[in-house]
């Protein structure tokens, strides 16, 4: 197990580059769901707008 963590001498270069790749991968999951709040509060705003 020891050497499953360790990676033969690349654990720091390895587990960084699987960080790096959640990260990406979390960003690029909440980035829309963030974007289509905004979006939908706009667009309530503007029609908001246009009843008045």
């Amino acid at each position: 197990m020891s050497d499953f963590f360790h990676m033969g001498g690349y654990a720091f270069y390895v587990w960084t580059s699987y960080a790096l790749a959640a990260v990406l991968l979390l960003i690029s999951w909440i980035q829309p769901r963030l974007r289509e709040k905004r979006l939908l509060r706009d667009i309530a705003r503007r029609l908001r707008r246009t009843e008045r």
